[in-house]
């Protein structure tokens, strides 16, 4: 945490006692963003030597940002405003639908803040501390990486996350942006241009409102969210791996996807329910209806892939594969080519390539012979 200096002990001010703000201040301080009961979380002044320690920005003011983020303060006031009385939508707001049913709502920024989350996730989200453990939304990871501890044992346990960017919250993002060294001011800034409430239009007369119809969170569609979700998570990586080393199980996360593997059975029962309780403390939810215990004599499939013996695609993928390479080669054969499966096969033959080389080789070798 951020050392205990406020404001008031900075500028020399009694510990109680009047404190005065300029109109401007006063209005922004007592804000809708960024109005706090805790006063001493209020005044909290910026700690630079945490910063340094974690290689962030030291930016100690809203002055500051708006520099790094070549917006004057206006325009970054008017990006990172919260109020119940929107009359403009930053997020074009959309459903997608699952593979297994239900839709995923999709917020995404619109022009001007998805160019200032950018930046944001290029000066800070990017260097914000991860765990070893999560694979996604990383430089260097992948699911091959995120699959490759689970390759060959006995018992993989598979957890999911419910909802998950939704509960990545304002509070959250403010709370570890605080405790790396930001000021309040600060940090209730930069967690306001990160997350967002979904919002319901009202007409009122002639005019229309957009009031928020739940609370702000990380949006799934917001170049910042992926990172900050994996920092938010590090402490419940941390946990969860150490639950897993005490029973001999390896643990890895790829977003809300959680895996772990041992060869106990009967430890894997356990080790489910101590997760679910720390998933729990650490502010997530469990996903009941995808929790799987996978045993050797079954398919064990790890984000899409195929960890039994060796890495890669299942027997009835590759076969399906196989003889999707085979319509082609027989298709351009015959002067009939088509350059859109072609790119696609290709794109599916890389993927295979960067799990199982050799997988990838027999896949272009068989079809030739064909």
């Amino acid at each position: 945490m951020p050392k205990p200096t406020t404001l008031r002990q900075k500028l020399g001010m009694r510990a109680k006692g009047p404190r005065y703000f300029s109109a401007d201040q006063a209005a922004r301080l007592f804000s809708p963003t960024l109005r706090t009961r805790d006063r001493n979380l209020r005044d909290l002044d910026t700690d630079l030597a945490q910063l340094a320690r974690y290689g962030l920005p030291a930016w100690r003011s809203e002055q500051d940002v708006a520099a790094a983020l070549q917006l004057d303060l206006k325009a970054l006031r008017h990006l990172s405003v919260h109020s119940a009385r929107d009359r403009v939508l930053h997020y074009v707001t959309f459903a997608l639908p699952k593979r297994r049913g239900g839709e995923r709502l999709i917020m995404a920024p619109k022009k001007r803040l998805k160019a200032v989350q950018r930046a944001l996730n290029t000066l800070l989200v990017s260097k914000l501390p991860t765990s070893s453990y999560a694979h996604g939304f990383r430089r260097q990871r992948s699911v091959r990486t995120n699959a490759q501890p689970h390759v060959g044992k006995q018992v993989v346990l598979r957890m999911d996350l419910r909802d998950f960017f939704p509960s990545i919250h304002f509070g959250r993002v403010r709370g570890l942006l605080v405790s790396l060294g930001y000021a309040y001011p600060v940090a209730t800034v930069l967690a306001t241009l990160m997350t967002e409430a979904p919002r319901q239009p009202v007409r009122v007369g002639e005019q229309t409102f957009y009031p928020p119809a739940g609370s702000r969170s990380c949006p799934q569609g917001a170049p910042t969210s992926p990172g900050l979700s994996n920092a938010v998570a590090m402490k419940l990586d941390h946990r969860l791996a150490g639950l897993a080393r005490k029973r001999g199980f390896d643990y890895t996360r790829y977003a809300d996807d959680l895996t772990f593997s041992g060869d106990d059975l009967a430890a894997a029962h356990a080790l489910r329910l101590a997760a679910s309780r720390v998933i729990e403390e650490e502010g997530f939810e469990v996903n009941a209806g995808k929790t799987l215990v996978m045993r050797a004599s079954g398919r064990q499939q790890v984000t899409g892939v195929i960890v039994n013996r060796t890495l890669g695609l299942s027997r009835s993928e590759r076969r399906t594969l196989r003889a999707a390479l085979y319509r082609e080669a027989q298709l351009r054969a015959s002067g009939n080519a088509d350059a859109g499966l072609l790119a696609r096969l290709r794109g599916k033959l890389a993927y295979v390539s960067m799990l199982n080389p050799e997988q990838a080789a027999r896949l272009r070798a068989s079809s030739a012979k064909q």
